[in-house]
Order: C-alpha cells, then structure tokens, then sequence
C-alpha cells in the first residue's frame, strides 16, 4: 500500500465538508435535512423572507472508513430571500435566494477548523403559483439554479473545515402534493456537480481533489392536526454519488451514499411567521459517517 493510500484510509475523514450539512469524504456540505414540509413555495406569496436554520450533527460512526471517537456540528443558516410577482417563464415568477451559513465543529481526534463561516449559497429561481382546486391548493413547485461559493473558512492543514475551498452547482425541483386539505406530500430533488480543490488536505499528499457528482434529496409527508395552524409527519433525507471521485485526475471507486427518516412538525403561528422541527436518524451509509441530525426553522414574510 502506498503512503498516500495508507494516510487516506488514516484521515480520509471530513476532507470538505459543513457549510450546510453534508459530512463525507470528499462532497461538500449540502442541503440534507435543512427544508422539508411544504417545501414546493413560500408560505405568504411575493415578498421577502427571511429564515433561521438551527442543525445539530452528530456521529460516531464512519461507514469504510477510519474509526472516529466523536464528530459533531452545529449549522446555523441565515437565509433571505425574495420572491416576486412578475411571471417570466411559462407563467412562473422569479425569485432569488442567498443563504450564508455560520458553522461550529468539533471532532476527536481528527484536527478541526473549529468555528467559522461556510461557504454561501446563491440561487436565482423560478416559483410556480399554486395549481387550485375546489378545496385549496393542489400543487405547487420551483425549480432553483443553485451555486454553492467556495468563501468559507479553510485551512488545508485542517482534516474538517467550514468551507469546502471549490465551486459546486446544485439545482434543484422542488414541489408540494396536496394529497388532500390536510394531508401533503414534498420533496427536493437535487444534482449536485463539483469542481476541483486545488488545495486539499495537507494530509492526502496530493496535488488536487475532485468529489463525484451525485443526486441528493429530502422528502416530507405531512398531516393536520390543528387546522391553519399545526401539521405533524414523517421527514427524510438521502444522498447518493454517482460519479466517481478524482484524485490527481485518477478515478478512484470511492462513491457515497445515506438515508435519514424521522419525526417532524410545522407550528404556523400565523401566515407570516412558522416554525419547523425535524428529527433524522441515518442508516445505509457507505464511506461517509453515520448519526442523527435535528433542525430547527424559523421563517418570517415582511
């Protein structure tokens, strides 16, 4: 085995990681968990928004990888966003979202970044009115061409830092079913592709580092309970690469995958304001960490 396998096996443990909340190898952070019930459009119609996000991540199993004694994180997003009234494509209204994420991580007994900002989210996107029935909406959905900026903090020097130090395109479908009034279906599909880290870890003994691309998503199943105010349901997550990893422009059979399900609510303390709570407990993980991962969410309509 050669020194940079033997080291990668060794280290090979958060290279790029947690502006949002994505912990692997190689991938960057990515929405896994953060969005979730109703998710296909904003709340109170035009306008804009802003939300706070509140994760916790914790692990202490990493799936084909290095035993790790303790790895945890906390992610608060700082969301705004703008939705407009003016229809550009097919009817549907443009909007843009920015998100800059503040990250705190520890890790035992890997060498960590400690605190710092992550790296921001730009999206321009597409929001599509409603689909009305004769009891309410039916369905409604967005597409959002996302680009994650690599400005977080990063020391090549750390195994785990705030930033991910390269540019990643994520766009995304996102949509909500109104099964019923009180029973809805979401979800967020997303692609994810990467490019190179023309730093990495110091540790790796390599020139450069490129993440496969890869498919990820949340799903959402929620019902009322409280009408106009409470619903209760069922959130996850899953990731899965599907392109081969890059190490000094070498492929290497390194492909991550996750699956996350658990308890959740929506609080809509009035049209303006909601608070949402999700809970996700991982499974089916390969060459990534394993753990549980709780959110909190708050989104205001000025």
């Amino acid at each position: 085995m050669s020194i940079v396998r033997f080291l990668s096996s060794v280290v090979f443990v958060g290279i790029i990681l947690l502006a949002t909340p994505a912990w692997s190898y190689d991938q960057p952070s990515v929405n896994l968990g953060f969005t979730s019930f109703l998710d296909g459009g904003p709340p109170a119609g035009p306008g804009f928004y802003f939300a706070e996000y509140l994760q916790y991540y914790s692990a202490d199993t990493f799936v084909d990888g290095p035993p790790v004694a303790d790895i945890e994180a906390w992610v608060s997003l700082n969301q705004l966003l703008y939705q407009s009234d003016t229809p550009v494509f097919l009817g549907g209204k443009w909007g843009l979202d920015i998100i800059v994420p503040l990250v705190s991580l520890k890790s035992d007994p890997l060498p960590d970044n400690n605190a710092g900002m992550g790296d921001l989210l730009i999206g321009p996107y597409i929001q599509w009115d409603p689909i009305m029935g004769k009891n309410g909406p039916i369905f409604m959905h967005r597409i959002e061409l996302q680009t994650i900026i690599p400005t977080g903090k990063y020391d090549a020097d750390k195994a785990i830092n705030p930033g991910s130090n390269f540019w990643s395109f994520n766009p995304y479908w996102a949509a909500t079913l109104f099964v019923s009034p009180k029973l809805t279906a979401s979800w967020r599909i997303h692609y994810l592709w990467n490019g190179k880290n023309n730093d990495p870890f110091a540790g790796f003994l390599l020139d450069d580092t490129q993440a496969g691309q890869a498919v990820h998503g949340n799903f959402a199943f929620a019902y009322e309970v409280i009408p106009q105010q409470l619903r209760i349901g069922i959130n996850g997550y899953f990731f899965k690469q599907i392109g081969d990893s890059e190490e000094n422009g070498q492929s290497v059979d390194r492909r991550e995958k996750v699956f996350a399900i658990g308890p959740g609510f929506v609080w809509h303390v009035n049209q303006d304001n909601h608070v949402f709570f999700n809970s996700y407990f991982e499974s089916d993980a390969a060459h990534r960490t394993e753990g549980e991962r709780y959110t909190l969410r708050f989104v205001h309509h000025f």
